[in-house]
């Protein structure tokens, strides 16, 4: 079967690829990509604002890594033809143990990260970088890899920090954080979260939580047990330092927010403190099952609405220029139809 490809070649310049494919591979299963989402990432790597170095080093790459899917062959007989899937781009060389999580492994590949991701016509995986949804709308299934990340980070959370958990803060107001915010919502509803952003209009959108502070207003005596960075960048920084001066003693901070530059951490007052300070990125199949777990209530599926927009369907390379323009004038996350 001739597959096609639709690798970045350099920034803003998408060729296709034309490959071969067995359909008849006793151990993948075959997906035809039905929606896909934007990250960040993939707009870093389609405007060419990564490292001359990294560029040359991971293009040609099909872009995306979020993204569901319809079963249209499985030799494995894991899935049913017709059966609705996201994908996981995640491909360790092993599953996570009792230990050691998949997505750190040392030999790990991830699609759209130096390996072609799902901006195919087809796609092969191993059935266990597969899970199936029913009861999901598709617009929303489509973002189980963003979901599964901050599934991921709420797991660590869970591990790792000490049992006092009555008040947690989420430093942020985009699209990350506002999932995370869900995600610990769903999971521990018991515990009060408060958000700190800069954008007043986007903090609006955080009515599920129990109190939202723009970052020139927190109080001086505000204060919290436990805390997670969703800011990225540049401010990341700052995210840090609002953490590290509010936070009470022995508290644990999780890093979500991807800075490609070096940032100045406080040591210490996180010494000081004797904070534990915990590195938060990607996720493995049991966060995608969780992931699908919480996406599967209706409730929790309109709050994710809320930060989805749903471009025209793709159909050729011209369409695919323009939902990554369109990307960069949405708030929040940009979806779209594969339609090639």
């Amino acid at each position: 079967m001739l597959n096609q490809v639709f690798q970045l070649v350099r920034p803003k310049n998408i060729m296709i690829k034309y490959e071969d494919i067995s359909v008849n591979q006793n151990d993948r299963v075959l997906v035809r990509p039905f929606y896909m989402a934007l990250c960040h990432a993939d707009q870093r790597y389609f405007q060419g604002k990564r490292e001359p170095s990294i560029l040359a080093k991971k293009l040609p790459m099909a872009l995306i890594h979020e993204s569901c899917g319809i079963v249209v062959s499985d030799p494995t007989k894991t899935f049913s033809v017709g059966q609705k899937v996201v994908m996981i781009p995640n491909q360790p060389p092993e599953a996570s143990g009792e230990i050691f999580y998949e997505n750190y492994m040392k030999g790990t590949k991830f699609l759209s990260s130096g390996f072609d991701g799902f901006m195919q016509e087809v796609v092969q995986l191993p059935p266990d970088r597969l899970v199936k949804y029913d009861d999901i709308d598709d617009t929303v299934a489509v973002i189980s890899e963003f979901v599964s990340v901050a599934a991921h980070a709420v797991e660590r959370f869970n591990c790792i920090s000490h049992p006092v958990r009555e008040q947690v803060a989420i430093i942020g107001d985009g699209s990350l954080s506002y999932v995370t915010a869900t995600v610990l919502n769903a999971l521990f509803p018991e515990i009060k979260i408060t958000v700190i952003g800069r954008n007043h209009e986007k903090l609006s959108m955080f009515n599920f939580v129990d109190k939202t502070y723009l970052t020139s207003e927190i109080p001086e005596d505000f204060s919290f047990d436990h805390a997670f960075e969703c800011c990225g960048g540049a401010g990341s920084e700052y995210a840090i330092d609002d953490i590290i001066k509010y936070i009470k003693p022995q508290g644990t901070v999780i890093l979500m927010g991807v800075s490609d530059n070096k940032i100045a951490v406080n040591t210490r007052d996180i010494l000081e403190k004797g904070l534990t300070v915990v590195g938060s990125s990607r996720s493995g199949r049991a966060d995608f099952e969780t992931a699908v777990n919480i996406m599967a209530n209706k409730r929790l599926q309109n709050r994710f609405k809320n930060i989805i927009f749903e471009d025209k369907p793709v159909q050729n390379i011209n369409d695919i220029y323009r939902v990554f323009d369109t990307d960069l004038t949405t708030s929040f996350k940009t979806i779209f139809k594969w339609e090639v």
